[in-house]
């Protein structure tokens, strides 16, 4: 039976409750299913609401003891299938670290509607009563809507506006951009948009500025771009945040502060900064601080440079926060954040004769957690975990990451499309995903000789490699990413879509021909599009989309123009009832419409996707 961490709700984080019913109808109101255990001195009955989805358990307890519950078609005995460990934080005030975990049956699971996992979001005491709210963690689906939209929806569009990188920052209150002109744009959080009921995420334009400007290498008689390929914040220490950027060629430190007092009352300068005459100054005067308008400053505070021959491709952070890694296609840097001037190579898979080189690095990261590990992807679809305890130089790596191949289904492209663009590890640290050209794959660290799951992103595709190799699109570089509790995953692919992928769902484990041609959208895998459709359409629920191989209809089916959307809508069984099927033909796909860069909110199902120079903000509909 899976299990689940602790989830610390905003609400947990309040004060004693004086207003308990807003409280629970807000908490209500975040989640699709709901189940609500009161525990109280006294007796153990229960009392079941199947339409409310509501379950009172009373049971005595203490702060050194452990109660054992079992959901059993809406009964309690006292076997040891469900524990709740209790400890002393549960009687601190205000009641907001515990240790919960609760497991259903599933035999229970059909009886009361809900999925395998409670999580606990809000608890408080009061008395001798504790009140704790339980969100169904996957007896539901994620409805999406449209939240936001930035940047003009016009056709025509510049190349530097063309959005490279997506990054949220660790609390999720932030959001960088950056672009092919090498500018940096911050929005920030909405504070009215976490207080009102229901949550939004909506963000504003917090800070823009020029991170990077073209260069021109004499020696090499080369252009250097201007434009960002990564974005990582730091973890924040004090009142400013700080940031890397990077280029092909150099990565900055920026800070990024407010400002919204000014002195005033020099002696030896005006009011407008100019130098006062020494001869002018009769009197002294103390200066005061006075408020002013707010000011966000964004100033460079390191410069790393002259380190990397080929294209900087990742840049990843350390967990200890005091170092992070840069690669490029042969070579990879471990930097000090206070040190410039120098870096140490630790990993170098150049060749003695460059015609013997096979393969080239494609992207690199530090584990979460371990700051001695790292791992880094190559062209040829293998990973490789490094220790940097074993040797300063990780030329051996410590395990290494590769499926067998199918010899035959080998052909011209196997190599291309096995390349490996990005690969994220989870924020629990256990898990790895890595994205090839057709599909996303989670691997388990502690299993090298294959994935644990695998998840078809855009098979459709296979049969059409021969016009994407002709037109270059087979070497796009797709990213993916993590949900805050490791338990979905996104990505991108052509017209506009994206997909997002819930772990244990029909779409993996190891399912080759799921979500291929004219497939049907399985539970757990939803294909959505970021669109001028959905910025249309705010608030309301997103239509799911999928793709047929050819353009054959059954008789209740209708393949869809690209540029009409007057369709047929289909309804599935498979989907939340608020969610419909647009299906739309391979052929008229627009490979132009690519979504190439994703990023997940920390916390909260609150997503981002960059679609050439616009970036869509897409939240739960809570």
């Amino acid at each position: 039976m899976a299990t689940t961490a602790m989830v610390v709700s905003p609400l947990a984080t309040q004060s004693s409750p004086k207003n308990k019913r807003r409280l629970f109808a807000e908490a209500r109101q975040n989640s699709l299913q709901k189940l609500s255990v009161i525990f109280d001195h006294g007796n153990k009955n229960v009392k079941v609401a199947p339409k409310l989805k509501t379950l009172m358990l009373f049971a005595f307890f203490s702060t050194q003891k452990a109660v054992s519950v079992n959901f059993e078609n809406g009964t309690i005995d006292g076997s040891t299938r469900t524990r709740i460990p209790l400890t002393r934080a549960l009687y601190c005030k205000p009641l907001s670290v515990f240790s919960l975990d609760v497991y259903v049956p599933q035999g229970a699971s059909a009886a009361l509607g809900l999925g395998s996992t409670l999580k606990c979001v809000y608890v408080y005491r009061r008395r001798h009563t504790i009140r704790a709210l339980f969100v169904d963690s996957n007896g539901g689906e994620t409805t999406w809507c449209f939240s936001q939209v930035k940047g003009t929806l016009e056709d025509d569009v510049t190349e530097a506006d063309l959005i490279s990188c997506v990054e949220f920052n660790h609390d999720g209150e932030l959001l960088a951009t950056g672009d092919k002109g090498g500018r940096v744009v911050i929005f920030q959080r909405d504070p009215a948009s976490k207080q009102c009921v229901p949550k939004k995420g909506e963000y504003n334009v917090y800070s823009t500025f020029q991170s990077h400007e073209p260069e021109f290498d004499y020696l090499k008689s080369l252009e250097i771009e201007e434009k960002i390929n990564k974005i990582r914040w730091l973890k924040r220490k004090n009142q400013a945040h700080f940031l890397l950027s990077t280029n092909d060629k150099t990565i900055k430190l920026w800070k990024v502060s407010e400002r919204d007092k000014r002195v005033t009352g020099y002696n030896t300068r005006e009011e407008g900064g100019r130098l006062r005459h020494p001869s002018r100054v009769t009197q002294l005067r103390v200066p005061t601080v006075r408020p002013a308008e707010l000011m966000v400053e964004a100033s460079p505070r390191r410069i790393f440079a002259n380190a990397h021959t080929y294209h900087i491709n990742s840049i990843s952070l350390n967990s200890d926060q005091e170092t992070y890694l840069s690669a490029d296609d042969l070579r990879i840097n471990l930097w000090h954040l206070e040190i410039t001037d120098q870096s140490f190579n630790i990993v170098d898979i150049k060749p003695a004769n460059m015609e013997e080189l096979t393969e080239v690095i494609t992207a690199a990261e530090f584990h979460p957690t371990e700051c001695n590990l790292f791992v880094y992807s190559s062209s040829k679809g293998t990973i490789r975990l490094c220790d940097m305890r074993a040797a300063a130089l990780c030329d051996r790596h410590a395990k290494l990451f590769e499926e067998p191949e199918d010899p035959h289904a080998r052909s011209f492209f196997s190599e291309i499309i096995s390349s490996i663009s990005d690969v994220k590890l989870s924020n629990s640290g256990r898990y790895m995903m890595s994205r090839d050209y057709l599909g996303l794959k989670v691997w388990d660290l502690r299993m090298e000789t294959k994935p644990v799951e695998t998840y078809p992103v855009h098979e459709y595709l296979r049969s059409k490699l021969c016009s994407l190799y002709e037109n270059d699109c087979i070497f796009d570089k797709f990213e993916c990413c993590w949900s805050g509790d490791d338990q979905r995953l996104m990505t991108g692919s052509y017209n506009g879509f994206f997909r997002i992928f819930e772990r244990g769902g029909a779409g993996g484990a190891g399912v080759a021909g799921a979500g291929g041609a004219g497939a049907a959208t399985r539970r757990g895998e939803l294909t959505l599009e970021a669109s001028r459709d959905a910025a249309a359409r705010p608030r309301q629920p997103l239509r799911a989309r999928r793709v047929a191989a050819t353009a054959k209809r059954k008789k209740d089916e209708i393949s869809v123009d690209c540029l009409d959307f007057n369709k047929k809508i289909l309804q599935h069984p498979s989907i939340h009832p608020s969610t419909t099927i647009d299906e739309i033909s391979v052929d008229c796909l627009d490979f132009n419409k690519k979504i190439l860069h994703t990023a997940w909110h920390p916390h909260e199902s609150v997503i981002a996707v960059a679609a050439t120079n616009n970036l869509f903000i897409f939240q739960d509909k809570f």
